[in-house]
């Protein structure tokens, strides 16, 4: 797994720089994409960190490295705690079985890393 190698921050900072490629390359098709992330993430009736911990759960569930650090990472933003993220990812193992046990220890280290220093 890339993650395990470098960490999460490298991995979402690696994707991030690949990302800007197509930025410049497809400006509409990232445009359209941003906005689309921006209106479903939105506080609703849902709250911006129900979303995210959705997405996480999904992530995981699909086995997406670079999908649960950008999602850990905007948790460790919106103050999530170890409990809350747990609890996601209980529902993650749930309905995904074993694989998403699997990815739900690294989404448990990504949340590590990106909370080390965060107070």
């Amino acid at each position: 797994m890339a993650a395990t190698l470098g960490g999460y921050k490298e991995l979402t900072q690696s994707v991030s720089k690949q990302l800007n490629t197509l930025r410049t390359d497809l400006p509409d098709v990232m445009k359209g994409f941003g906005d689309l992330a921006r209106a479903a993430t939105r506080d609703g009736a849902l709250s911006k960190k129900t979303k995210e911990l959705i997405a996480l759960s999904l992530g995981v569930a699909v086995r997406c490295d670079a999908c649960i650090g950008f999602h850990v990472q905007a948790l460790v933003g919106l103050g999530t705690t170890k409990a809350e993220l747990e609890e996601a990812l209980a529902m993650a193992v749930y309905m995904g079985g074993g694989p998403s046990l699997m990815y739900s220890a690294n989404a448990l280290a990504a949340f590590d890393e990106f909370s080390a220093g965060v107070e």
